[in-house]
This record gives C-alpha cells, structure tokens and sequence, in this order.
C-alpha cells in the first residue's frame, strides 16, 4: 500500500528525478522563476521550501545538506547569503505557483514557479549581481606608451 508515501514519480527512476529536481531548485536560486510543467513545479517547490528553510536555520550542518541536496555551492551560497535572509520573518510559503494552461505540443499543463519576493529579498536580489559584475574588473595596468604620455 501507498498510504502517505507522498511523491510524484514523474515517470522517471529515482536518481533521474533526484537530479532533476536539484538542477531545476538551482535554476530557480539562480533566475527567481521558472517555466516547466505542473506536476514538476510541484515537487520542485517541496524541495525548494525545504532548502530556504535550511537557509534560514544558516548553520554549517544546514549548508553541508543543502549541497548534499543540491550538489553546487556556488547556488547554496546564493541561497543562504542573497534569498534565505529575505524570508527570515515568513514562517513558509517560500514560493508560488501560477498555471499556464496546456502546452501547444503535447497537452501538458504548464505553470510558472517562483520565489514570493518581498522588499528585502527583491533588493538583495538585485545587488547580488552589481556586485558580483564590480568585483572582477581591475584597472589595467598601464602600457609603456601610455607612461610616456
């Protein structure tokens, strides 16, 4: 019997699924929503919710199983340091999902998934990546006809 066994198997082998959803968290980590089919969308938030709640808790213990769960650290970092602090007084409901209706090519119904954004979330979002674009760029140094002028 499957009494409370709660999973969509997707029609897929439980490594491919476990993959798949890591790869479709970190996707949503890295661009705040995403387009894909109902039913993913729905065990794409399970796991989603559960790693911004690690985020919140924030100890070495949460961050070591997140990147367990997740499998890239550049993503966990994002999760814990930009996303997880914007939550901090929401006690779940970490993301959203919206329907789209059928897709054109096989009848699937589509939705989008994405994280509530609320003002501390939206301008950590935002700065993250200034950041990240000022960090890399250093002056060049000089060139001998440059010095010379």
């Amino acid at each position: 019997m499957r009494h409370r066994k709660h999973t969509f198997k997707i029609g897929r082998t439980s490594a491919h699924r476990k993959s798949l959803l890591a790869n479709a968290v970190c996707s949503l980590i890295e661009h705040g929503r995403i387009t894909t089919t109902l039913v993913k969308a729905k065990e794409i938030r399970r796991v989603a919710e559960k790693m911004v709640t690690f985020g919140k808790i924030g100890t070495l213990h949460t961050r070591k199983l997140a990147i367990a769960t997740l499998h890239q650290v550049d993503k966990v970092r994002t999760l814990f340091d930009v996303i997880a602090p914007g939550f901090k007084d929401r006690p779940g409901g970490y993301t959203r999902i919206m329907k789209l209706g059928p897709r054109i090519g096989d009848g699937a119904e589509m939705a989008i998934i994405e994280f509530v954004e609320n003002d501390a979330t939206v301008a950590a979002r935002k700065a993250a990546p200034a950041a990240a674009e000022e960090a890399p760029v250093t002056e060049a140094p000089a060139t001998e006809a440059e010095e010379a002028k």
